[in-house]
């Protein structure tokens, strides 16, 4: 357990929350971003985690980054801060299973780049997201300027990080920012629900992240050449072997897979 980001473990739903616990703002300093890095090791590893939800508390999912750590650092102290927060959020990114980020209240700066770093952003209607990084002479410095681009395009990622400004739910929601919109007091159980139902889903479900994952990065051949190394990696599972004999005898949909 970290002093301030700690591991929930749902054993029913086969969910785990990485929950940040920093008041007021779950400001992230390097204990915190080195705190997610640990966590994120510890749920992939846990045997009863199929899921991954990602929570600030009812209040603040993260306000951004410690800034009163800024002052003193050297030119290879940002080096050296850089190399831990993206170590950080790469491990969440590659976690095999569905990742999913619900934010209630600020989302800001590493708090959003926090939240890119899932597979799902579901949000309370009173979130606000932004990289308002501009705004202190900085870039965001912790993925902003790729995992954004690629997640709403180029035009709309410039603009944001461009002007620093923060987004509301309404347009967060049009330009594809976040997945979901929920009242806050129910925006919690909603991720939970969607985080269980993944949970509950077969092995394929992580060759198919990897699938979209790594080959988004790489030329079509290429991609497609993985795609279908991993479709018959799926022949191998026992869920495949399970989900098969299911749809012949009952239909579609009425499986219950091991994860295995």
């Amino acid at each position: 357990m970290g002093q301030y980001v700690q591991l929930e473990v749902d054993e029913q739903r086969r969910v785990g929350t990485i929950r940040l616990d920093r008041p007021p703002m779950n400001a992230l300093s390097h204990q915190v971003w080195r705190e997610i890095e640990a966590a994120t090791h510890e749920a992939v590893d846990h045997d009863a985690v199929a899921a991954i939800v990602v929570h600030g508390g009812p209040k603040v999912f993260a306000a951004g980054a410690d800034i009163k750590e800024f002052p003193d650092w050297s030119y290879q102290d940002v080096n050296e801060s850089g190399q831990v927060l993206h170590r950080a959020l790469d491990t969440l990114a590659r976690a095999p299973m569905p990742t999913i980020a619900a934010i209630n209240g600020y989302a800001l700066g590493g708090g959003c780049e926090l939240a890119l770093a899932c597979d799902f952003r579901f949000a309370a209607d009173n979130a606000k997201l932004g990289q308002p990084e501009i705004l202190l002479g900085l870039i965001p410095g912790a993925g902003g300027t790729q995992r954004l681009p690629r997640l709403i395009g180029l035009s709309r990622a410039k603009e944001l990080v461009f002007s620093g400004r923060m987004v509301d739910m309404v347009e967060a929601e049009r330009i594809g920012l976040v997945d979901h919109v929920a009242p806050a007091d129910e925006l919690y159980d909603r991720a939970m629900e969607s985080a269980a139902a993944y949970a509950a889903g077969p092995y394929a479900l992580r060759l198919a992240k990897r699938a979209i994952e790594d080959g988004t990065e790489l030329p079509l051949d290429q991609a497609l050449r993985l795609e279908r190394s991993l479709f018959a990696e799926c022949f191998a599972t026992e869920d495949a072997r399970t989900g098969i004999a299911s749809f012949i005898e009952h239909g579609p949909g009425k499986a219950e897979f091991s994860g295995r």
